[in-house]
């Protein structure tokens, strides 16, 4: 018996209300070693409430284009190297959110760790570099409740990760649809 209610008192603890995220995103993206690009890829997270106004969200992010490399740190070169990236975010934290009619503010800071892959196929030549960093965001957005259960989201991130010994600030932008629960 006494199991048994150790087992609802722990299912109480599970968040009861919260969303679901998935859309498009855009990362403007620096190599680290001066220039950047735009790299365009996807963002899903989930977020579950702990209190009216607080949530915790886990955030999957992947961004994909071609960055400017400088040849130097590929193979001694002065010239930039077109280079195809991929950079994926695994991220986790707090956010804070309020309803006002339709729309629902809300700020979130989030941490975890960040993947870079660099591929390199081209001028005879063949580069492939991988590293994993921490990564961490701060930002926000709005969204906007289109039916009861569904609504489109608009947010804005400043990314910071910390490759080849530098730090590297991107702003990403996603825009999606929210399915709450």
């Amino acid at each position: 018996m006494a199991l048994m209610m150790m087992a609802v008192a722990g299912f109480a603890q599970i968040p009861t209300a919260g969303n679901v995220f998935a859309g498009y995103s855009l990362n403007n993206s620096s190599s680290g070693w001066g220039g950047s690009s735009n790299l365009n890829g996807w963002e899903v997270s989930v977020e579950g409430k702990v209190a009216p106004f607080v949530g915790i969200v886990g955030d999957l992010g992947a961004q994909y284009g071609t960055l400017q490399t400088p040849g130097q740190y590929l193979f001694g070169g002065t010239a930039t190297v077109p280079t195809h990236t991929r950079v994926v975010t695994y991220l986790a934290g707090p956010r804070v959110s309020v309803n006002v009619g339709r729309f629902r503010p809300f700020a979130q800071a989030l941490v975890g760790a960040a993947h870079l892959h660099q591929n390199l196929q081209q001028y005879a030549a063949a580069y492939s570099y991988g590293e994993t960093s921490v990564g961490d965001a701060l930002g926000g957005g709005v969204d906007y409740r289109v039916l009861r259960f569904v609504g489109l989201r608009a947010q804005g991130d400043l990314v910071q990760t910390r490759f080849r010994g530098s730090r590297q600030n991107d702003a990403r932008v996603s825009v999606g649809v929210v399915l709450k629960f």
